[in-house]
């Protein structure tokens, strides 16, 4: 492997871990006992930690590894609605009503996220910056312009199409065929973003655990043994919102999920006028292909951060860097004599049925499975789990005890994987 693209000081660990290490809490042992008990200190856990701290429940967040370790600190920070299939295609499964709900709930996280940043006064670069969208075939083109022109009455979003004669307004790259942006997106730091979480979370008297996890979890009468390697927890409620990490301890729930390695580069440094032409309008990017592609300036316009699916099976990210460095040079031609700082990997949830799941299962609440759109919709769902906990109405959500589909002889093992990725990045080169 070469190492011309990296850095002298190049990092395999996420670029937002410069401004925002990992924290030193405590390895205090867990309590006997709590009237709740969270397994998974991201966002879906802090949040619903907020909520039953501040609604006056005692209340102990465990994690595996340190304090968001996992994805809510290795993401690329970018926010949309996120509720990934169609309304008829809901409608075929739940029905019209509870379809049209459903994509509700994903336009309600992204007001709400918003609200609760400025709220709470955290301070994590965020902005309502807008999303490029991009369509990497004519046939794409024409399917974004036609969503846009006839949005579902009620679930109407602000955006516009940007034909490929005005590419270079949004994004500076002729790769596309035109795209659509949706002004509403926003970007975030998600370190100082989960920073500032995690922070009121201590404030409202929650207790964080981490390299901590719970090793099982069981029943015994009204309550819960929460197992961990330093102790039992006799819990009235447990949490789980471990994500793309859950693992053996919560078996029922670790085959309905998939973790898929999501693997994303930050360059060095690069010149502002260089910037300014490459992502003129600080929008977060996407585009249309099935493998997709996600990347964005930093929140300092600096560096130009990177993700994507780059292999058909986990790799180290040392040679997902390269890879990705590939792909993103093919969008920006200017790029590709530019290093690589950082090159890092953390997983996602993807579901069987591309949907997000919150709800229950012998007693165990659950939010998990975002699909790689996780900022918003972990946070707001979360918030909604620590409200149910509560016993408060307005913790109900749509997508509350949905079916929640697996496949046999699927153990949370993704065997599949590879010949799904093959496929759809055949798909996307018919396409174009």
């Amino acid at each position: 492997m070469s190492t011309e693209l990296f850095t002298a000081d190049f990092k395999a660990a996420p670029y937002w871990w410069d401004g925002v290490p990992r924290p030193e809490l405590p390895r205090s042992e867990p309590p006997k006992q709590a009237d709740v008990v969270i397994v998974g200190s991201g966002y879906t856990g802090l949040h619903a930690a907020l909520q039953t701290a501040r609604g006056g429940r005692s209340t102990v967040v465990l994690d595996a590894e340190a304090a968001g370790f996992g994805c809510s600190t290795r993401n690329g920070g970018q926010i949309s609605t996120s509720i990934k299939p169609g309304l008829a295609a809901l409608a075929r499964r739940h029905g019209e009503k509870r379809a049209f709900a459903i994509l509700q709930e994903g336009h309600r996280s992204l007001r709400w996220i918003a609200e609760f940043v400025r709220e709470e006064a955290i301070d994590c670069d965020f902005g309502v910056v807008g999303r490029f969208h991009a369509a990497h075939s004519p046939g794409q083109y024409e399917m974004l312009a036609q969503r846009v022109d006839n949005q579902t009455k009620g679930l109407e979003v602000p955006c516009h199409v940007v034909p490929r004669t005005e590419q270079r307004d949004e994004i500076g790259s002729d790769l596309y065929h035109g795209g659509v942006v949706y002004a509403g997106h926003a970007s975030v730091n998600p370190a100082r973003y989960h920073q500032g979480l995690l922070e009121r979370v201590l404030a409202a008297g929650a207790e964080l655990v981490p390299f901590c996890p719970a090793t099982a979890i069981t029943r015994q009468g009204k309550d819960f043994l929460v197992e961990t390697p330093r102790g039992t927890i006799r819990a009235r409620d447990v949490i789980v919102a471990t994500n793309g990490y859950t693992g053996p301890a919560t078996g029922w729930l670790r085959r309905r999920v998939i973790p898929i390695g999501s693997y994303i580069i930050a360059t060095e440094p690069l010149e502002p006028a260089l910037m300014d032409k490459l992502i003129p309008r600080n929008r977060i990017v996407s585009d249309t292909r099935k493998v997709v592609y996600y990347y964005r300036a930093s929140p300092d316009r600096r560096r130009i951060l990177f993700g994507g699916r780059v292999s058909l099976s986990e790799t180290d990210p040392r040679r997902s860097g390269p890879k990705l460095h590939a792909d993103m040079s093919a969008i920006f031609p200017e790029l590709a004599k530019t290093r690589i700082s950082h090159s890092w990997c953390g997983f996602v949830a993807y579901t069987f049925d591309e949907l997000m799941h919150v709800g229950r299962h012998d007693g165990l609440y659950y939010a998990m499975g975002y699909c790689g759109a996780g900022v918003g919709t972990a946070s707001y769902f979360g918030m909604r789990l620590g409200q149910q906990v509560l016993g408060l109405a307005e913790g109900k959500t749509a997508l509350d005890d949905l079916p929640f589909p697996t496949r046999p002889f699927y153990s949370g093992n993704p065997w599949f994987l590879a010949p799904s990725v093959f496929y759809y990045r055949w798909r996307d080169r018919l396409a174009r």
